[in-house]
């Protein structure tokens, strides 16, 4: 027998030495002649990968919810149910890589005045600007290291502001604040969470926050990441998806990884990057649905 059973032979005889029965055997031949029952499903899959170039990180999920969005463009398009989505990634290769978890990087400050935990770990949020959590991160360079700073909305994940230096000291972060109350002046009246670094307790952040009316929350006890656990995940999400595999940032020159910084969360993560937490949607996507529901209800 050839491939494909082209050459019949002793059929019955090679089905029992493989354990299979001659009408598996059969079925199986009929369809290898079919068209994959998939196949327009994974070629768009395969589009959505490359539309960005770290959406090769979208697992099942966001892959199933990236569909359903498209979904609402083209009534026609038939989308199955996230298992099956998974399994069809499985088949053709396309399920993400295994993340990594990142290190702290803040110092708790043990002298100084600590503010009240105000979340407690709650960061659901029932509009944009009540909640933000803020932290800082790093990532090695040509140049020395570079230190980022984010300011992330707790209702839709939005990067609100964000400042990059050579230094992690106060003024990083009180350049983060400014950035994004310039941009989103409704921060006024909200809550900004933190851990208990130096560079939140400092006076001149404080100062910063009572000039804009923003309420300081912190982290219970130092080390206790958990209390500031939508910043770590932030930061996990984006070294996973930009940086591991990706790009050597220790081999490229400061300015540059600046650049790249900047247009994943300013363009890629704000715009375009799937977020589940959002139910499918992107950031400034759900942002913009909140905003016009509540003016449909006025």
């Amino acid at each position: 027998m050839t491939e494909n059973g082209a050459v019949k032979g002793r059929i019955a005889f090679y089905c029992r030495i493989l354990k299979v029965t001659r009408q598996g055997f059969d079925s199986y031949l009929k369809s290898l002649s079919k068209p994959y029952k998939y196949e327009f499903l994974v070629a768009l899959m395969k589009e959505i990968i490359a539309r960005d170039e770290c959406n090769d990180t979208y697992g099942s999920q966001r892959m199933w919810e990236a569909l359903v969005l498209l979904k609402e463009e083209d009534s026609g398009l038939s989308v199955p149910s996230q298992p099956t989505i998974a399994r069809i990634m499985r088949e053709n290769g396309l399920i993400q890589k295994k993340k990594r978890k990142p290190n702290l990087l803040t110092k708790a400050d043990k002298e100084a005045q600590k503010s009240d935990n105000l979340l407690n770990g709650d960061f659901g949020a029932a509009g944009p600007l009540e909640k933000t959590v803020t932290d800082i991160t790093e990532l090695p360079t040509a140049d020395g290291k570079l230190y980022i700073s984010a300011i992330e909305d707790c209702f839709n994940n939005e990067i609100l502001g964000l400042s990059m230096a050579d230094n992690m000291r106060a003024s990083l972060c009180v350049e983060t604040l400014k950035a994004a109350v310039r941009a989103h002046p409704g921060l006024r009246g909200g809550v900004s969470h933190s851990d208990r670094g130096s560079q939140y307790t400092s006076a001149e952040y404080r100062a910063e926050l009572e000039k804009f009316g923003i309420r300081q929350s912190m982290n219970s006890a130092a080390g206790r990441c958990h209390d500031n656990a939508k910043c770590e995940s932030l930061w996990g999400r984006f070294k996973e998806e930009l940086i591991y595999g990706r790009h050597k940032t220790e081999n490229m020159p400061m300015d540059d990884v600046k650049s790249l910084v900047w247009r994943y969360f300013m363009g890629y993560w704000n715009n375009r990057r799937i977020c589940s937490a959002n139910g499918g949607l992107p950031p400034t996507e759900k942002r913009r649905r909140f905003l016009l529901d509540t003016i449909k209800a006025a």
